[in-house]
């Protein structure tokens, strides 16, 4: 058998310890089978994270990983995507790290459009700090740091990468592995910065949004003829906000030029495989002496 024909190369040997029924492990699973549809290989994907529960995803993926700040994993897909045009790039993080610490970084992120996609598991609380409330949760949420309910409405993560010229932006649920796969691998292979925002089952911090309350709401685009090329109504479906009706699928998604392609010191070969062996940094070094 030869190495791509090995279903389990992206298994490790660490098991994930997320809570017993935690969405993350429906997460993990279509990520797995989304690189296995597109026939990677491990050493060709490389995953960056921020802080929280979904941060650890690079500890039980095989392929290159790097766990950084809270908040800052754009900034590191970004900076490996520039410098390896050839690695296949996928940030990972919660909604507290994608959308409180890491909200400014998002948007610049959409703007740039720059090829790599990032999954955000989106459960509405700060789980690995035991569930405060965070930026998609729900108004009036009681947590440990807003115990008389959150005063702050909550904000839509696919109408903001719309609004900020992301040029693919899905909304997956955690429980339709199937589903979520397929949207994973079509994030991949779009050309631009691509937005998998992810409703996350969190069972422990926030148990009144579970498996039977998510089913009775989703619904799919596809179902609907949603026409994913047109911006506005993509835009008014993601603004709509109705709890009793959760939208899932591939909102908006529109082919543009990506940010490398403007870049003319990677236009022929990426950073990593420039000849760097005549450059030298003596007369630099020798202004700092």
């Amino acid at each position: 058998m030869s190495k791509s024909e090995d279903k389990t190369r992206f298994n490790t040997s660490a098991k994930p310890n997320w809570c017993p029924g935690c969405g993350n492990f429906g997460i993990h699973t279509a990520l797995k089978k989304a690189l296995l549809k597109l026939e990677l290989e491990p050493h060709q994907v490389i995953l960056t994270s921020g802080i929280g529960c979904s941060s650890k995803i690079p500890h039980w993926a095989n392929v290159y990983g790097l766990h950084g700040l809270h908040g800052r994993t754009l900034p590191l897909a970004a900076g490996i995507k520039l410098a390896n045009s050839d690695l296949t790039v996928i940030a990972e993080g919660g909604d507290g790290d994608a959308f409180s610490e890491g909200m400014g970084h998002f948007v610049h992120a959409c703007r740039r459009n720059i090829n790599f996609t990032y999954i955000v598991h989106n459960n509405g609380v700060f789980a690995l700090t035991t569930g405060q409330t965070s930026t998609t949760g729900k108004q009036g949420f009681i947590s440990s740091s807003t115990p008389s309910g959150s005063i702050e409405m909550p904000f839509s993560p696919a109408a903001l990468a719309i609004a900020s010229g992301a040029t693919f932006v899905a909304v997956g649920y955690s429980g339709d592995t199937m589903q979520l796969s397929d949207m994973i691998a079509k994030g991949i292979e779009h050309r631009g910065f691509s937005l998998i925002n992810i409703m996350q089952i969190c069972v422990s911090f926030n148990p009144k949004r579970n498996y039977k309350w998510y089913k009775e709401r989703i619904y799919k685009l596809e179902s609907e003829n949603h026409e994913s090329t047109d911006r506005e109504k993509a835009l008014n479906v993601a603004l709509a906000l109705n709890e009793d009706r959760l939208p899932t699928g591939v909102f908006y998604q529109r082919k543009q030029a990506v940010y490398e392609d403007s870049l003319p010191q990677i236009k022929e070969l990426p950073l990593v495989k420039h000849d760097i062996g005549s450059i030298g940094i003596d007369g630099l070094m020798a202004d700092f002496v």
